[in-house]
């Protein structure tokens, strides 16, 4: 039995939305160093505001600043700071409910030590030095022990050059272990084959083996070497460039099923015209030298394969 691998992987995008005019005037109030709430028709302030009242649903749009000073209402010590959070060093996340606000922020506390905060301390805004419209535009909290800010008044909103859009990177890592059933799949890939386990019940092949038959449920033990060659079912046409990805557009990514499996893979299609790829195209893999698993498929030029054979693992 081979080692269990594992690997660090990493998933992430940048998330694009456009903003209505409550979360406008909030980001851009933050940019001229601004805290905007929203009253909604019960007299509540909410901050950070909403849209629509979380108890009616109505939608609300009377704007009030509020002040940049509060009270922390519950915290939590983080002793490791991760990467794109506010602060390098070691900082407390609190809950602040700020002067003039009914609901609580989430933001960082600047603090020497857990020992220095305590729910009921006060606290202000800091700035951060370059401000563009955006929830950094508070670098974080930090204890004051200062009067309160004037807070209440009704605002129009209205700002120059508002704030309409914005662009938040979501990131996901996390360590990735594919546990028996693939790592025993990996290594045999090491070695240019493509092994599969069967189910004991029904008796299908899986390829890559998930350690289960999802049909059954029941564990699949016994390993079936599939392949190499098998057989197109249905593929797509990629036109947008990948990032990191050193492969021209456009080209094909297609559903393989290899001979000897019952499921099929995902792989590239490569050797021929891209607009040439069809459903029933036999295929083989292609190798890199020192590649771990197949570079891409081409066509073996045997003749297509009839849909009867492979139409159950569309």
């Amino acid at each position: 039995m081979p080692e269990l691998l594992s690997a660090p992987l990493v998933v992430e995008f940048p998330f694009t939305r456009s903003l209505g005019p409550v979360q406008s005037a909030f980001l851009t109030g933050l940019r001229e160093r601004t805290v905007l709430g929203v009253r909604t028709e019960d007299g509540r302030v909410l901050v950070p505001p909403v849209e629509y009242d979380p108890v009616t649903a109505e939608e609300i749009r009377d704007l009030v600043e509020v002040g940049s000073c509060g009270t922390v209402t519950t915290w939590a010590w983080n002793p490791a700071p991760r990467r794109g959070q506010p602060l390098t060093q070691p900082f407390a996340w609190v809950l602040v409910r700020l002067d003039g606000a009914d609901t609580s922020l989430l933001h960082a506390l600047d603090a020497p030590g857990p020992e220095a905060v305590r729910t009921g301390m006060r606290v202000r805004v800091r700035w951060a030095g370059e401000r563009t419209g955006a929830i950094t535009d508070i670098a974080c909290f930090e204890p004051y022990d200062g009067e309160p800010e004037a807070h209440g008044a009704e605002h129009s909103g209205q700002f120059d050059n508002a704030v309409t859009g914005i662009v938040a990177p979501a990131r996901l890592d996390y360590v990735y272990s594919p546990g028996r059933a693939q790592t025993a799949h990996i290594a045999a890939l090491a070695d240019h084959r493509t092994v599969g386990e069967r189910c004991p019940s029904c008796h299908k092949v899986y390829v890559p083996p998930r350690g289960a038959c999802p049909t059954c449920g029941v564990a699949t033990t016994d390993r079936v070497e599939v392949g190499p060659r098998g057989t197109v079912t249905t593929y797509c046409i990629v036109n947008i460039k990948a990032k990191n990805l050193d492969i021209e557009v456009p080209y094909v990514y297609a559903h393989i099923a290899l001979d000897g499996a019952d499921l099929a893979l995902h792989g590239r299609i490569a050797g021929m015209p891209y607009d040439q790829v069809r459903m029933g195209l036999r295929v083989e893999p292609v190798w890199k030298p020192g590649g771990r698993h197949p570079d891409h498929y081409r066509p073996t030029g045997e003749p297509d394969a009839d849909y009867d054979t492979y139409k159950e693992l569309l």
